[in-house]
């Protein structure tokens, strides 16, 4: 056999920068004795795909061979800034060829690259795929080392950061409703596709008729699918607790214990990921869109558990000191955060045109007013059990929400809370349903919340909350254009949303 040029290795590497993570120090202890962990094993894997979280909540990724990925380790993988630059229905949003892209970050000038940086804390080999692939999640970095300022994973970081000075640590329990469908066409929906032109949506039906809340015989007719689920979670190590059928057709509930909040958005992304990619591969389609447009759906949400806990004496701050005082004042002055910023952070909990559709009234069980109760699911914050177990519920999340921004803004609202730097409620008894303000209607007058917040900017920095503004300003221009042309009349979920959102959803 000959040698052919191509089979002779240099000693030149072709991804990222050589030596980054090691000379700017980019992990920690705990990172790198993971790193030789993966090191040790990738002899046994044949792919790995590395992803990070674009604005959206959408993976994002490149499969790098095994070679590949060992470079990548310490070097990085060089990425492209289109993800940052599109919305939802990939239509370009900011111009990084003018030049001023508006963002204040000058190394996206030209579509020039960033880097993506393994956290080999979340390597994960995939169930069910062959070749033998794994999943490992990446931190976004400019090539001198900071942060990428549009990175939403550094933004909880961040967050956890503040609670740390103070001696907390926040803990987060997903509760995720989502819609199983069964594909019944072979198209892939390419017609008419092009940045900002959404072909069809995926053909599905309902897999069973719906409206038998945590009807046993519904959940097991969606067992072939959602027991094989359930263990390919379980063996990710994802602490999965509970599976239920909800109200509409085909519609699930996934619950999971309670997560370090870090833990609880890493664990998200990879959920809804493998969710999908799971369900597809047996014929079927799982979306996590609010309200999908299909016959007598019913809203999905995704309702955020919280509590905080004092890293000194492992207590949790809302365990009330005597029996039936329901929350402590700590607990309180959380919730008085999380209400006080609820507008302003509103778009970061429900990011798409199709998440409001919950809020119309139609639907009594999504919240519609910014207040707390005790058991009462019609109100936005609701106050659950008793003791060591109690925490909060917040209701308003659509299930497609960034899991780095979503948490992000309950964290740090809360802990405004906690140190005093938000004004309190009213009253220190729980809300009357009757009274108080409302949540934002559309994702327009949350936009419009959104821009004017100052709290936003120091959460997010001025370069992601001004990426922000665009995408969605964007997509709503995108929007507001067909339905005047198409669909001016229609109040209901619009053929732009089910194009829009139910299948990269």
């Amino acid at each position: 056999m000959f040698s052919r040029p191509w089979s002779r290795r240099l000693d030149v590497t072709s991804v990222g920068s050589p030596g980054f993570v090691a000379e700017l120090g980019l992990w920690d202890d705990q990172q790198a004795q993971a790193a030789e962990r993966v090191m040790a094993c990738l002899d046994e894997i044949e792919l790995v795909r590395l992803v990070f979280c674009d604005p959206h909540g959408l993976p994002r990724s490149k499969t790098l061979t095994t070679e590949s990925f060992r470079r990548a380790l310490g070097n990085g993988m060089d990425f492209s800034p289109g993800p940052f630059l599109f919305d939802t229905g990939h239509a370009v949003a900011i111009d990084i060829f003018g030049e001023n892209p508006g963002l204040g970050v000058d190394e996206i000038i030209g579509a020039g690259d960033f880097l993506v940086v393994p956290d080999p804390l979340t390597f994960q080999v995939v169930p069910e795929v062959e070749p033998r692939t794994a999943w490992v999640l990446g931190d976004e970095y400019l090539r001198d080392g900071t942060p990428h300022p549009l990175s939403t994973r550094h933004v909880l970081r961040r967050v956890g950061a503040r609670y740390a000075a103070h001696g907390l640590e926040p803990v987060v329990g997903l509760e995720v409703e989502w819609y199983l469908t069964r594909l019944i066409g072979n198209s892939p929906g390419n017609k008419g596709n092009g940045f900002g032109l959404q072909g069809p949506a995926p053909a599905v039906e309902a897999v069973n008729p719906g409206y038998q809340f945590n009807f046993d015989g519904y959940l097991q007719s969606l067992a072939d699918v959602a027991n094989p689920l359930a263990t390919a979670l379980l063996a990710l190590g994802l602490p999965l607790r509970s599976m239920e059928h909800e109200s509409g057709p085909g519609q699930l509930e996934f619950t999971f214990d309670p997560m370090l909040a870090s833990d609880a958005a890493d664990a998200m992304l990879l959920f809804r990921t493998l969710v999908k990619q799971t369900c597809a591969r047996r014929g079927f389609h799982a979306s996590f869109m609010s309200l999908p447009k299909l016959d007598s759906f019913d809203p999905s949400g995704w309702h955020l558990h919280q509590s905080v806990i004092n890293t000194t004496t492992g207590r949790n701050v809302f365990a009330p000191e005597g029996a039936g005082d329901g929350v402590s004042p700590e607990g309180k002055a959380y919730i008085d955060g999380i209400l006080a910023r609820t507008r302003d952070y509103c778009l970061l909990s429900v990011p798409t045109i199709n998440g409001y559709r919950r809020f119309g009234g139609q639907f009594p069980l999504a919240p519609t007013q910014i207040g707390w109760s005790f058991e009462d699911r019609r109100v936005m914050l609701r106050v659950l059990g008793a003791g060591s177990s109690t925490h909060i519920e917040n209701r308003v999340g659509e299930p497609c929400a960034n899991p780095y921004l979503a948490i992000s803004a309950q964290m740090s609202a809360g802990l405004d809370g906690l140190l005093g730097e938000a004004s309190p409620s009213e009253s220190a008894a729980p809300f009357s349903v009757a009274s108080g303000d409302t949540l934002p209607p559309s994702l327009g007058e949350a936009l419009d919340a959104f821009r004017l917040s100052k709290e936003a900017e120091e959460l997010l920095g001025q370069p992601l909350m001004t990426c922000l503004v665009k995408l969605k300003e964007t997509e709503l221009s995108r929007f507001e254009a067909w339905r005047e042309s198409e669909q001016p009349c229609d109040t209901g979920v619009t053929d732009w949303e089910q194009r829009e959102y139910f299948s990269v959803y």
